[in-house]
């Protein structure tokens, strides 16, 4: 009597274990497609438009570089030289530049 119950019970077991593999990742498969579309494209997107906007920069644009509202003086390879008051200039990377503002933005500010 004990053998047919432990074979009564071996058998559904031994058919769950027929799965599909595929059909046991999908749930992991989805994420990682919604995981792709929510965060990493919209980020990598914003990284192009900021390395676009740095790279299009020119003497005269105003700027808000890291909270400091400012003109650009010069423009080299890795730096900006910027005017923050009259005869105040700083020197400050690229990727400190956070906006490009309207020009007259610091005459109004």
């Amino acid at each position: 009597m004990l053998s047919t119950f432990v074979a009564a019970v071996a058998a559904p077991a031994a058919q769950a274990a027929k799965s599909n593999p595929l059909i046991d990742f999908l749930p992991l498969i989805v994420l990682v497609v919604v995981f792709y579309f929510l965060l990493i494209r919209p980020q990598s997107k914003r990284a192009k438009e900021q390395k676009k906007m740095i790279a299009e920069l020119a003497r005269g644009d105003e700027v808000i570089a890291a909270g400091i509202l400012a003109r650009v003086e010069n423009v080299g390879e890795h730096f900006l030289t910027l005017e923050i008051a009259d005869n105040v200039h700083i020197r400050v990377q690229k990727g400190a530049v956070t906006t490009v503002v309207p020009k007259g933005t610091m005459k109004s500010a």
